[in-house]
C-alpha cells in the first residue's frame, strides 16, 4: 500500500480552483470534472460526487480538526500577495513558541491552510541576530546539530 494524497471536498470546484490557483500559485494537472488534481498533490473533490461515494448526505465543512501545511520562502511577500484579495483568516500571522512564523487561511469550504516560513529561516533569522547555534537550538527546542544542518553549517 502506499499513500497517494489528500482529497478536499468542496462545494463550488470552480471557485475552490480559483482560490487554489490564485492565493496559493497551485496549477491544475489532472482534471476528471468532478475530481481535480493540484501541483502539491492535493486532490478536490465535488460535494455531489462524493455525497454519491459515500451513500450519505451527512457532510460537514469547517470543522478545523486537520490542515494543509505549506512552506513559504518569502512569507512577507505571500502576505504581500493576500493584500486586497477576500481571504478568511483562521488566525492572522503569529509566531509559534519555536519561532517559526505562520498565518493560517479558511478555503472557500472552511479548511484549514497553513502557510508558514521554513524551518531553516527561522534558524537564519535566529543566527543574523547575534544568536549562536546553541541558544538557536534551545531557542527553536532542536538539537545544535538539527540546528546546524538547518544552517547548513
Amino acid at each position: 500500500m502506499t499513500y497517494q494524497q489528500p482529497l478536499l471536498v468542496v462545494r463550488d470546484m470552480e471557485r475552490s480552483l480559483a482560490f487554489y490557483q490564485e492565493v496559493l500559485g497551485l496549477e491544475k494537472i489532472l482534471d476528471f470534472g468532478a475530481n481535480v488534481t493540484l501541483t502539491g498533490g492535493i486532490a478536490l473533490q465535488t460535494l455531489d460526487s462524493w455525497i454519491e461515494f459515500l451513500g450519505t448526505e451527512e457532510i460537514r465543512f469547517g470543522g478545523k480538526d486537520a490542515e494543509l501545511y505549506f512552506v513559504e520562502e518569502d512569507l512577507e511577500g505571500f502576505l504581500a500577495k493576500l493584500e486586497g484579495k477576500q481571504v478568511e483568516y483562521a488566525h492572522p500571522l503569529l509566531e509559534h513558541r519555536w519561532g517559526q512564523r505562520v498565518v493560517r487561511l479558511l478555503d472557500p469550504d472552511g479548511h484549514v491552510l497553513e502557510i508558514a516560513e521554513p524551518l531553516s529561516a527561522v534558524c537564519r533569522r535566529f543566527l543574523d541576530l547575534g544568536m549562536t547555534i546553541e541558544e538557536v537550538a534551545a531557542r527553536m527546542d532542536v538539537t545544535a546539530a538539527y540546528a546546524r544542518e538547518l544552517a547548513g553549517m
